[in-house]
């Protein structure tokens, strides 16, 4: 069950158990990433949900707080339908190359399918910081680029639980 409120006519949070949720790590990872997810393809907050319990039965990650789910607009690609976004804080023991990798495999495994820049997707997955790395390689730029100018990232990390 969720909890929904309207911000604006074009935004709307949801609230449910398990987002926003915090808790302690009972494992100290050597790294922390903040990661953003979206979806606009399928029911996107069950597959939140689901996320939210693979990363809790995974070893290499530990799952320390998530924002309220924000439903908003596409941009870039504007045909289609609004998206869902939240926010998810994780420690890890893999560094942040590996980390994508590990992201693009969960994105795989929840359905995406890549075929054009900003098209409809299942499920995204992007690094928008990790520990305190910058870095701009050809696979992974560290922070994510223009986070700071998308609701979509914005609003559910100032809504994170401290």
């Amino acid at each position: 069950m969720y909890i929904k409120r309207k911000v604006t006519d074009t935004l709307q949070t949801y609230i449910s158990l398990r987002f926003p949720m915090s808790q302690k790590s009972r494992i100290n990872y050597r790294h922390q990433a903040t990661v953003g997810i979206g979806g606009n393809v399928g029911d996107v907050k069950r597959r939140f949900e689901h996320l939210y319990f693979a990363f809790k039965r995974d070893n290499r990650v530990a799952l320390l707080k998530t924002s309220l789910i924000l439903k908003n607009p596409p941009f870039g690609y504007t045909e289609q339908e609004n998206f869902f976004n939240s926010i998810m804080v994780i420690e890890t023991s893999l560094n942040a190359k590996q980390f994508l990798a590990y992201l693009m495999r969960m994105e795989k495994r929840f359905g995406r399918k890549r075929s054009f820049a900003n098209a409809p997707r299942s499920l995204d997955l992007d690094i928008v910081f990790f520990d305190d790395i910058t870095m701009n390689s050809k696979q992974l730029i560290l922070p994510h680029p223009h986070w700071y100018k998308r609701q979509s990232v914005v609003i559910p990390l100032a809504r994170l639980p401290r």
